[in-house]
């Protein structure tokens, strides 16, 4: 695939959003912490309609700090988040919302089938808890998305550690989301689960889905990534196009230019709530 000079791939340049588009998340001036320890320290962000935006950093940099704030999962100290355009304190309609949990066991200790745990993401969307006929349609085109048609009535106890980030992908899927929220999602997971991960988001996006994920490193999700925000000691060091994958520039967390920028400043300009997600 060409590489752009400035290290966007074309894919991702065609897949930039045109100024003034609407944006889906909002971040200003978000401030968090974690026990007594500030996570976040004034960040600013914004995503915008049809937009794949990676976060990267170093671990304690913040990043899954930053979407479990967006989703409501942490309370900010100071700042504001509004999701489609509404203040997040007031949103309720998490039926647009898909989130991928970082490091997590699919039934969260419940003996569960696959198209049990993916039914479930379904929810948000289902009138009075009764699936219809298009619920179980989305359900299990979910499923065949991750590649686990053959393991829909398999227990997830009996699944490997990449098929159940699969199963979990599958279920934030299955509400038919227009934004996507993904923390880590091929952290230990094998080679053969990567490759169905990255082209299970890559037909997410070519239909529009607006992305956030947390990624250490790109991989082969690189080629869809428009935009890479990379977090040092909970602030915003870099926002513009993903690092080259070569030298120390690539490394996540790496400021190009600390004289210039040694604070919470990009170099491009550019009590929990209940938010019915499951986690």
């Amino acid at each position: 695939m060409a590489t752009m000079e400035s290290g966007q791939t074309a894919e991702a340049a065609r897949r930039t959003p045109e100024r003034g588009s609407a944006p889906v998340v909002t971040v200003r001036g978000a401030r968090a912490t974690l026990g007594s320890r500030p996570v976040l320290r004034g960040i600013d962000l914004t995503v915008h309609s049809g937009e794949v935006v990676a976060l990267l950093g170093a671990n304690g940099s913040g990043k899954s700090t930053a979407v479990r704030s967006v989703i409501g999962q942490v309370p900010l100290t100071d700042g504001e988040i509004t999701l489609f355009s509404t203040p997040l304190r007031r949103f309720r309609d998490w039926a647009r919302v898909g989130y991928v949990p970082q490091r997590t066991t699919a039934a969260s200790g419940v003996p569960a089938t696959v198209r049990e745990v993916v039914a479930s993401g379904r929810l948000s969307r289902t009138r009075f808890g009764l699936p219809g006929k298009g619920d179980r349609a989305a359900v299990e085109r979910a499923i065949d998305l991750v590649g686990l048609t053959d393991r829909a009535k398999d227990s997830v106890d009996a699944l490997s550690g990449g098929q159940h980030q699969r199963v979990l992908i599958a279920r934030a899927l299955a509400a038919g989301p227009e934004l996507l929220i993904m923390d880590e999602p091929m952290a230990g997971v094998d080679l053969a689960s990567q490759d169905i991960l990255a082209a299970t988001l890559r037909e997410q996006v070519s239909a529009g889905t607006t992305v956030l994920l947390v990624l250490h490193e790109l991989g082969p999700l690189e080629p869809l990534i428009d935009r890479s925000v990379v977090l040092r000691d909970g602030c915003v060091v870099h926002d513009g196009p993903p690092p080259r994958a070569a030298g120390r520039h690539a490394v996540p967390g790496h400021d190009p230019d600390p004289l210039t920028n040694p604070g919470c400043h990009p170099h491009a300009a550019g009590e929990p709530l209940r938010t019915g997600l499951l986690t």
